[in-house]
């Protein structure tokens, strides 16, 4: 029986076996951020240091505030920041620090580098790491001390999932987007319907998605309840990577993409479940509650607590209702909004700004809307672009990259009782700010809830406008 995706890259980084059946991975690559400052707190006090410092990479980007950044007022902020600096110097770790082009979310800053790679493992203190596996990398989010762990041994102790392949047909159709693809399955199958699997994406639909939008379906797999997810990498992969600084170069490259191509989960391979997806019967999707799971078409109505047959999902959805001032039956397309982020690591990249640029152009912001690039150097492309210009004229506000208003750690705060149309990957109770309301949304649909208002299908405005 051949091997997936999943099985080839566990078994080339076996180190030992242990009790309980976990086993000793190995680790390729650490990615490190400035609130992994417990793991080198831990990593000191046992008198340890990086057993591979060359294998590790930081950035600051929970911390960091989007604007006056040459003077940071919040010393808490300032703290964390400077000791992710005195850290990596202390320690030969190679850190992209603030006022570098390459700074920014740490989900990007790899990609971006080359850092994450086809077939290779890799970690960050951080649940959305996920992300990578767009590259074909077996990433996930680890714990404080599973970073010293890292740090000091270069290896984890790690028990095997099972395997979920999800399979999506058919193509997109024009102003459905990634970030609806994900939504939509989330919906399908639950927060918790991809609990003790890793998923594995495939299909014409998955192979005819960019690398930017294969991150954010990636990104997301964690709010399915999954460990990792995974995309066999292909020419798009390769082409991506070619010529990034931490890439293989010269002969190196040719090897590696002999390697590569071999990583692709084989014809006979068998996976431990399957899901179907139509790519092509997918709208525009948005969330209404307090999971990523409640999500619904941007044309239907909320669902109604009372048919759900499972009490403890019924006791949840009335709570979320409750949370989020909505009733049941009630239409979500036309929900006044009162502040937009477009942003976080699901969806700031250069191809996410372009989407939103496209309908914010000749258009107003009629509530406030802030857009946040995911790193210097997608802020640097969409300046060169003009994109920025389209957001300010807009009245959209620009800033500097960081993970802003997606986790509410920086100053970026939805206030109590306001309603936040976002593109971040998580609508939890307070997770923008106490008493916030968010409802997760693509870019495009984000740019359209603030030029109206409210939550509006983005499709409308393409449509107006005469825009594909």
């Amino acid at each position: 029986m051949g091997l997936t995706l999943y099985q080839k890259i566990w078994n080339s980084h076996k180190v030992a076996k242990g009790p309980g059946g976990r086993t000793l991975l190995y680790i390729d690559r650490h990615l490190l951020h400035d609130g992994s400052f417990h793991g080198f707190e831990a990593l000191r006090n046992g008198g340890r240091k990086p057993r591979r410092p060359e294998a590790a990479f930081a950035t600051p980007d929970h911390y960091v505030p989007t604007r006056n950044r040459a003077n940071i007022e919040q010393a808490d902020l300032r703290e964390k920041i400077a000791a992710l600096s005195a850290n990596a110097a202390a320690t030969g770790i190679k850190i992209y620090p603030v006022g570098d082009d390459r700074q920014g979310i740490v989900h990007l800053v790899g990609p971006e580098q080359g850092i994450s790679q086809p077939g290779i493992t890799l970690v960050c203190g951080d649940s959305h790491t996920s992300t990578h596996g767009a590259m074909g990398a077996l990433a996930f989010g680890i714990g404080a001390s599973e970073v010293a762990h890292v740090l000091a041994t270069q290896t984890l102790w790690q028990a095997s999932t099972k395997t979920l392949r999800v399979n999506v047909s058919g193509i997109l159709k024009p102003g459905v987007f990634a970030k609806d693809l994900i939504l939509a399955l989330i919906a399908k199958i639950g927060a918790y319907g991809g609990s003790g699997y890793t998923l594995e994406y495939a299909g014409p639909a998955i192979r005819a998605l960019s690398m930017e939008a294969r991150m954010t379906v990636c990104n997301m797999s964690i709010e399915a309840g999954a460990r990792a997810g995974l995309i066999a990498p292909d020419d798009s992969c390769f082409n991506y990577l070619h010529g990034r600084p931490q890439a293989p170069h010269g002969a190196d490259w040719e090897l590696a993409l002999a390697a590569w191509r071999k990583l692709p989960s084989d014809v006979d391979a068998c996976f431990d479940a399957e899901v179907d997806l139509d790519a092509a019967a997918i709208e525009p999707m948005v969330t209404w509650g307090t999971s990523p799971e409640h999500g619904i078409s941007v044309s239907a109505a909320l669902p109604d607590p009372a048919l759900q047959q499972d009490p403890v999902r019924r006791a949840g959805m009335e709570k979320a209702m409750r949370y989020m001032a909505l009733h049941p039956g009630q239409r979500i397309e036309g929900l006044a909004i009162d502040r937009v982020f477009i942003g976080s690591c699901t969806n700031s990249r250069l191809e996410d700004l372009r989407a939103a640029a496209a309908i914010a152009r000749g258009r107003q912001a009629l509530v406030p809307a802030l857009v946040v690039p995911g790193s210097g150097l997608v802020k640097l492309a969409a300046e060169a672009e003009g994109l920025d210009r389209i957001f300010i004229d807009a009245g959209f506000d620009w800033r500097e990259p960081g993970c802003s208003m997606c986790v509410g750690m920086n100053g970026d705060l939805v206030e109590a009782g306001q309603r936040c149309a976002s593109t971040s990957n998580r609508n939890f109770e307070g997770r923008q700010g106490r008493d916030a309301r968010t409802h997760l949304m693509s870019p495009a649909m984000a740019a359209a809830a603030a030029v109206t208002g409210r939550i509006t299908d983005p499709r409308r405005l393409q449509a107006a406008a005469g825009r594909p």
